[in-house]
Protein backbone atom coordinates (compact mmCIF):
# COMPACT_ATOMS: atom_id res chain seq x y z
CA UNK A 1 0.00 0.00 0.00
CA UNK A 2 1.22 3.27 -0.85
CA UNK A 3 2.08 6.52 1.68
CA UNK A 4 -0.18 8.34 0.16
CA UNK A 5 -3.21 6.14 -0.16
CA UNK A 6 -2.59 5.01 3.55
CA UNK A 7 -2.37 9.17 4.72
CA UNK A 8 -5.45 9.68 2.79
CA UNK A 9 -7.54 6.83 4.98
CA UNK A 10 -5.85 7.51 8.43
CA UNK A 11 -4.97 11.32 9.04
CA UNK A 12 -3.31 9.96 12.61
CA UNK A 13 -0.44 8.13 9.71
CA UNK A 14 1.74 11.17 9.65
CA UNK A 15 1.98 11.80 13.24
CA UNK A 16 2.73 8.13 14.10
CA UNK A 17 5.60 8.59 11.80
CA UNK A 18 6.71 11.44 13.51
CA UNK A 19 6.90 9.85 16.57
CA UNK A 20 8.97 6.52 15.09
CA UNK A 21 10.99 8.72 12.97
CA UNK A 22 13.59 9.93 16.23
CA UNK A 23 13.81 6.30 17.24
CA UNK A 24 15.75 5.98 14.02
CA UNK A 25 17.68 9.48 13.85
CA UNK A 26 18.99 9.17 17.38
CA UNK A 27 20.00 5.38 17.07
CA UNK A 28 22.92 6.33 15.64
CA UNK A 29 24.35 8.20 18.49
CA UNK A 30 23.40 4.52 20.10
CA UNK A 31 25.36 3.37 16.94
CA UNK A 32 28.82 5.20 17.49
CA UNK A 33 28.54 4.31 21.15
CA UNK A 34 27.84 0.54 20.89
CA UNK A 35 30.38 0.05 17.84
CA UNK A 36 33.38 2.13 19.55
CA UNK A 37 35.22 -1.55 20.93
CA UNK A 38 34.17 -3.39 17.53
CA UNK A 39 34.55 -1.19 14.49
CA UNK A 40 37.40 1.83 13.57
CA UNK A 41 35.30 5.29 13.15
CA UNK A 42 35.97 5.86 10.12
CA UNK A 43 35.69 2.70 8.82
CA UNK A 44 32.40 2.90 10.24
CA UNK A 45 31.43 5.72 8.72
CA UNK A 46 32.86 4.95 5.16
CA UNK A 47 31.32 1.57 4.93
CA UNK A 48 27.90 2.56 6.07
CA UNK A 49 27.82 5.10 3.38
CA UNK A 50 29.03 2.72 0.68
CA UNK A 51 26.33 0.32 1.69
CA UNK A 52 23.78 2.85 1.57
CA UNK A 53 24.61 4.05 -1.76
CA UNK A 54 24.66 0.46 -3.03
CA UNK A 55 21.48 -0.88 -1.66
CA UNK A 56 20.25 2.24 -3.43
CA UNK A 57 21.35 2.14 -6.45
CA UNK A 58 19.41 -0.23 -8.13
CA UNK A 59 16.20 1.49 -7.54
CA UNK A 60 17.73 4.91 -8.49
CA UNK A 61 20.47 4.31 -11.61
CA UNK A 62 17.92 4.95 -14.11
CA UNK A 63 16.46 8.38 -12.92
CA UNK A 64 20.33 9.03 -12.11
CA UNK A 65 21.33 8.07 -15.58
CA UNK A 66 18.19 10.24 -17.00
CA UNK A 67 19.75 13.17 -15.88
CA UNK A 68 22.76 12.38 -16.23
CA UNK A 69 23.60 15.99 -17.81
CA UNK A 70 22.75 17.56 -14.68
CA UNK A 71 25.40 15.82 -12.96
CA UNK A 72 28.95 18.52 -13.78
CA UNK A 73 26.78 20.96 -12.89
CA UNK A 74 25.75 19.81 -9.44
CA UNK A 75 28.83 17.90 -8.87
CA UNK A 76 30.60 20.23 -6.03
CA UNK A 77 27.08 20.91 -5.02
CA UNK A 78 26.53 17.28 -4.21
CA UNK A 79 30.16 16.63 -2.91
CA UNK A 80 29.95 19.71 -0.38
CA UNK A 81 26.83 18.01 1.25
CA UNK A 82 28.32 14.33 0.73
CA UNK A 83 31.10 15.81 2.51
CA UNK A 84 29.40 17.85 5.77
CA UNK A 85 26.15 15.71 5.55
CA UNK A 86 28.02 11.93 5.43
CA UNK A 87 31.87 12.37 5.85
CA UNK A 88 31.80 14.90 8.80
CA UNK A 89 28.66 13.95 10.15
CA UNK A 90 29.62 10.43 10.46
CA UNK A 91 33.73 10.61 11.50
CA UNK A 92 32.87 13.58 14.39
CA UNK A 93 29.88 11.49 16.12
CA UNK A 94 31.78 7.69 15.81
CA UNK A 95 35.12 9.27 17.11
CA UNK A 96 32.82 10.77 19.89
CA UNK A 97 31.30 7.84 20.95
CA UNK A 98 34.36 6.41 21.85
CA UNK A 99 34.46 8.99 24.81
CA UNK A 100 31.75 10.93 25.99
CA UNK A 101 27.77 9.44 26.41
CA UNK A 102 24.81 8.64 24.40
CA UNK A 103 22.58 11.30 26.83
CA UNK A 104 25.76 14.03 26.12
CA UNK A 105 26.22 13.43 22.12
CA UNK A 106 21.57 13.42 21.81
CA UNK A 107 21.89 16.82 23.89
CA UNK A 108 24.39 18.85 22.25
CA UNK A 109 23.63 17.65 18.96
CA UNK A 110 20.52 18.87 19.38
CA UNK A 111 22.04 22.19 18.94
CA UNK A 112 22.42 22.04 15.65
CA UNK A 113 19.43 23.90 15.17
CA UNK A 114 20.39 27.29 16.69
CA UNK A 115 23.33 26.57 13.86
CA UNK A 116 21.42 26.30 11.58
CA UNK A 117 19.37 29.45 11.87
CA UNK A 118 22.78 31.43 12.93
CA UNK A 119 24.41 30.58 9.25
CA UNK A 120 21.39 30.74 7.46
CA UNK A 121 20.80 34.91 8.80
CA UNK A 122 25.01 34.75 8.17
CA UNK A 123 24.97 33.89 4.69
CA UNK A 124 21.11 33.79 3.54
CA UNK A 125 20.83 37.59 5.19
CA UNK A 126 17.87 35.86 7.31
CA UNK A 127 16.81 38.28 10.16
CA UNK A 128 17.19 37.16 13.85
CA UNK A 129 14.35 38.36 16.09
CA UNK A 130 15.16 39.18 19.72
CA UNK A 131 13.33 36.11 20.78
CA UNK A 132 15.20 34.00 18.49
CA UNK A 133 18.78 35.83 20.25
CA UNK A 134 17.10 34.91 23.81
CA UNK A 135 17.05 31.47 22.20
CA UNK A 136 20.56 31.19 21.42
CA UNK A 137 21.63 32.50 24.41
CA UNK A 138 19.69 30.20 26.23
CA UNK A 139 21.13 27.14 24.25
CA UNK A 140 24.63 28.00 24.26
CA UNK A 141 23.99 28.11 28.23
CA UNK A 142 22.86 24.70 28.38
CA UNK A 143 25.54 23.27 25.70
CA UNK A 144 28.48 24.72 27.78
CA UNK A 145 26.45 23.04 31.07
CA UNK A 146 26.44 19.67 29.59
CA UNK A 147 29.97 19.56 28.14
CA UNK A 148 30.92 20.96 31.60
CA UNK A 149 28.81 18.86 33.55
CA UNK A 150 27.75 22.10 35.72
CA UNK A 151 31.24 22.58 36.90
CA UNK A 152 32.65 26.14 36.33
CA UNK A 153 36.37 24.92 37.19
CA UNK A 154 35.64 22.94 34.12
CA UNK A 155 34.94 25.49 31.67
CA UNK A 156 37.88 28.00 33.39
CA UNK A 157 40.53 25.35 33.17
CA UNK A 158 38.95 24.33 29.63
CA UNK A 159 39.08 20.63 30.57
CA UNK A 160 36.76 19.25 28.74
CA UNK A 161 35.87 15.46 27.29
CA UNK A 162 37.06 15.34 24.38
CA UNK A 163 33.68 13.55 22.66
CA UNK A 164 31.98 16.30 23.61
CA UNK A 165 33.66 18.44 21.05
CA UNK A 166 33.72 16.38 18.66
CA UNK A 167 30.11 15.81 18.68
CA UNK A 168 29.84 19.56 18.85
CA UNK A 169 31.65 19.84 15.62
CA UNK A 170 29.31 17.14 14.11
CA UNK A 171 26.31 19.37 15.35
CA UNK A 172 27.73 22.51 13.01
CA UNK A 173 28.42 20.05 9.98
CA UNK A 174 24.58 18.81 9.91
CA UNK A 175 24.02 22.64 9.93
CA UNK A 176 26.11 23.39 7.54
CA UNK A 177 24.73 20.40 5.65
CA UNK A 178 20.85 21.36 6.09
CA UNK A 179 21.18 25.25 5.29
CA UNK A 180 22.88 24.19 1.92
CA UNK A 181 20.38 21.32 0.78
CA UNK A 182 18.00 23.80 1.81
CA UNK A 183 18.11 26.87 -0.18
CA UNK A 184 19.40 24.71 -2.98
CA UNK A 185 17.13 23.49 -5.84
CA UNK A 186 18.41 20.42 -7.32
CA UNK A 187 17.67 18.77 -10.87
CA UNK A 188 17.31 15.37 -9.19
CA UNK A 189 14.51 14.08 -7.13
CA UNK A 190 14.81 13.53 -3.07
CA UNK A 191 16.12 10.21 -3.13
CA UNK A 192 18.13 10.27 -6.35
CA UNK A 193 19.75 13.02 -4.54
CA UNK A 194 20.28 10.85 -1.84
CA UNK A 195 21.41 8.34 -3.54
CA UNK A 196 24.25 10.77 -5.19
CA UNK A 197 25.02 12.29 -1.61
CA UNK A 198 25.73 9.13 0.04
CA UNK A 199 28.73 8.14 -2.91
CA UNK A 200 30.22 12.01 -3.02
CA UNK A 201 30.08 11.19 0.97
CA UNK A 202 31.86 7.45 0.76
CA UNK A 203 34.00 8.83 -1.79
CA UNK A 204 34.91 12.06 0.51
CA UNK A 205 35.59 9.59 4.06
CA UNK A 206 37.71 7.35 1.71
CA UNK A 207 40.92 8.96 1.93
CA UNK A 208 40.27 9.56 5.99
CA UNK A 209 39.26 5.60 5.85
CA UNK A 210 42.71 4.81 4.05
CA UNK A 211 44.69 6.87 6.42
CA UNK A 212 43.20 5.56 9.14
CA UNK A 213 43.60 1.32 7.97
CA UNK A 214 47.23 2.44 6.60
CA UNK A 215 49.20 5.17 8.45
CA UNK A 216 47.15 4.46 12.03
CA UNK A 217 46.81 0.94 11.59
CA UNK A 218 43.32 1.10 12.79
CA UNK A 219 42.18 -2.02 10.80
CA UNK A 220 38.25 -3.02 10.58
CA UNK A 221 38.26 -6.63 11.34
CA UNK A 222 35.23 -8.51 9.94
CA UNK A 223 33.67 -10.08 12.09
CA UNK A 224 29.77 -10.42 13.55
CA UNK A 225 29.68 -7.56 15.54
CA UNK A 226 31.53 -5.04 12.80
CA UNK A 227 29.14 -6.23 10.37
CA UNK A 228 26.33 -5.91 12.38
CA UNK A 229 26.96 -2.37 13.51
CA UNK A 230 27.69 -1.50 9.94
CA UNK A 231 24.41 -2.81 8.56
CA UNK A 232 22.12 -0.86 11.28
CA UNK A 233 23.88 2.26 10.54
CA UNK A 234 23.10 1.69 7.09
CA UNK A 235 19.76 0.79 7.46
CA UNK A 236 18.28 2.40 10.22
CA UNK A 237 19.95 6.42 11.03
CA UNK A 238 20.80 6.21 7.14
CA UNK A 239 18.07 5.20 5.16
CA UNK A 240 15.18 4.13 7.32
CA UNK A 241 15.25 8.04 9.24
CA UNK A 242 16.20 10.19 6.06
CA UNK A 243 13.24 8.31 4.03
CA UNK A 244 11.09 8.68 6.90
CA UNK A 245 11.70 12.63 7.36
CA UNK A 246 10.95 12.93 3.80
CA UNK A 247 7.54 11.66 4.15
CA UNK A 248 6.77 13.56 7.36
CA UNK A 249 8.05 16.73 5.80
CA UNK A 250 5.99 15.84 2.82
CA UNK A 251 2.79 15.54 4.81
CA UNK A 252 2.75 17.99 7.96
CA UNK A 253 5.22 21.04 6.95
CA UNK A 254 8.72 21.77 8.46
CA UNK A 255 7.51 23.30 11.36
CA UNK A 256 5.53 20.61 12.71
CA UNK A 257 8.51 18.54 11.27
CA UNK A 258 10.83 20.35 13.55
CA UNK A 259 9.63 18.08 16.45
CA UNK A 260 11.61 15.17 15.70
CA UNK A 261 14.00 17.43 17.20
CA UNK A 262 12.88 16.75 20.97
CA UNK A 263 12.03 13.76 20.32
CA UNK A 264 15.38 12.90 19.29
CA UNK A 265 16.85 14.09 22.95
CA UNK A 266 14.23 11.55 24.32
CA UNK A 267 14.89 9.04 22.44
CA UNK A 268 18.41 9.33 22.81
CA UNK A 269 18.27 9.53 26.83
CA UNK A 270 16.42 6.11 26.29
CA UNK A 271 19.32 4.56 24.35
CA UNK A 272 21.95 5.72 27.09
CA UNK A 273 19.80 5.12 29.95
CA UNK A 274 18.55 1.52 29.05
CA UNK A 275 21.37 0.37 26.39
CA UNK A 276 24.63 1.46 28.19
CA UNK A 277 23.40 1.77 31.51
CA UNK A 278 24.37 5.54 31.73
CA UNK A 279 23.04 8.27 34.46
CA UNK A 280 21.13 11.14 34.55
CA UNK A 281 22.73 13.96 36.76
CA UNK A 282 21.58 17.39 37.44
CA UNK A 283 23.77 19.18 34.46
CA UNK A 284 21.96 17.12 31.86
CA UNK A 285 18.17 18.24 33.20
CA UNK A 286 19.55 21.94 33.26
CA UNK A 287 21.50 21.75 30.51
CA UNK A 288 18.42 19.86 28.80
CA UNK A 289 15.93 22.17 29.58
CA UNK A 290 18.09 25.16 28.30
CA UNK A 291 18.93 23.39 25.00
CA UNK A 292 15.45 22.75 24.37
CA UNK A 293 14.44 26.36 25.46
CA UNK A 294 16.96 28.00 23.08
CA UNK A 295 16.15 25.52 20.09
CA UNK A 296 12.20 26.48 21.01
CA UNK A 297 12.92 30.24 20.12
CA UNK A 298 15.41 29.84 17.84
CA UNK A 299 12.37 28.65 15.57
CA UNK A 300 10.40 31.11 16.48
CA UNK A 301 10.20 33.40 12.88
CA UNK A 302 9.15 36.93 12.65
CA UNK A 303 5.27 37.63 12.23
Amino acid sequence: MRFSSIKNNNSFFPYLLLLIQPIFMASNLAIARGAASSVPPVSLGFWRWTLVFILLLPFFYQSILKNIKHLKSEFLKLFFLGFTGCCLCSIFPYVAGQTTTVLNMSLIYTSSSIFIVMLSTFFYKEKISLLQSLGFLLAFIGVLVVISNGKLSTLLNLEFVEGDIWILGAAISWALYSVYILHWKSKFNFFTKFTLIAFFGSLSLSPFYLYETFYLGDKLNLDFMSIFWILLAAISPGIVAFALYSKIQKYLGASITGFTLYLFVVYGAFYGIFFFNEQLYISHYLGGILVLLGVYFARKTNK
